[in-house]
């Protein structure tokens, strides 16, 4: 199947750029603005525009776009203005869409998840895709760029190279505290055993 571009906006781009780190399918990640009619905006000037991330994906859109769904339903599904503890036109969910397919196929997904939970309105929007406007440098990979060691690992890669790599932004996907607290759980739990069938020997 040949790779495609995808956009969603589910809320705070940084987090919403690290949930879909670890989503098998999806080669390449980038953020920025999309939604709105402001020419070229930029992180303190996003106009009208909504947080968003484009995909380079190699499955198929359905997939992909029931995820973006539950990304956005997981935080707070009946918030309009906002996702989350982030508050702001900026922050509300939208899948963009570029044929009549994907149109169909993000309402079949928004329907069943709407399903699930009878007594909320998922607010998720499905719009037309029209221009991305990619956000600046520093705002790629963000939760990577806050941990210094792991940053080493890419110290040879140029900044573009960095933005567009895969093992980047799987390493981006594993850096929120929920999800680092989880791997520390996991390694400490190993680290126990480890010790424990020392004694063995």
């Amino acid at each position: 199947m040949d790779p495609k571009i995808a956009v969603f906006a589910v809320g705070s781009f940084w987090s919403g750029e690290a949930a879909f780190g670890c989503i098998p399918g999806v080669a390449r990640r980038r953020v920025g603005s999309c939604g709105g009619s402001k020419q070229s905006p930029e992180y303190r000037n996003i106009g009208d525009h909504a947080e968003s991330g484009r995909l380079l994906l190699i499955e198929i859109f359905v997939q992909i776009g029931s995820r973006a769904l539950r990304a956005a339903a997981r935080r707070v599904p009946t918030q309009v203005f906002g996702q989350g503890p982030d508050v702001g036109e900026q922050y509300r969910s939208i899948i963009f869409t570029q044929n009549e397919d994907e149109a169909f196929l993000a309402t079949v997904s928004k329907e069943r998840e709407q399903a699930k939970r009878p007594y909320t309105m998922v607010a998720t929007e499905i719009e037309p895709l029209e221009t991305f406007y990619p956000a600046e440098l520093e705002h790629q990979k963000f939760e990577l760029r806050r941990r210094p060691l792991l940053l080493q690992l890419f110290g040879e890669l140029a900044e573009e190279d960095f933005v567009r790599s895969s093992a980047a932004a799987r390493f981006n996907g594993m850096c929120p505290a929920p999800v680092t607290k989880e791997l520390d759980s996991k390694v400490s739990q190993f680290m126990r055993h480890r010790q424990n069938l020392s004694l063995l020997f």
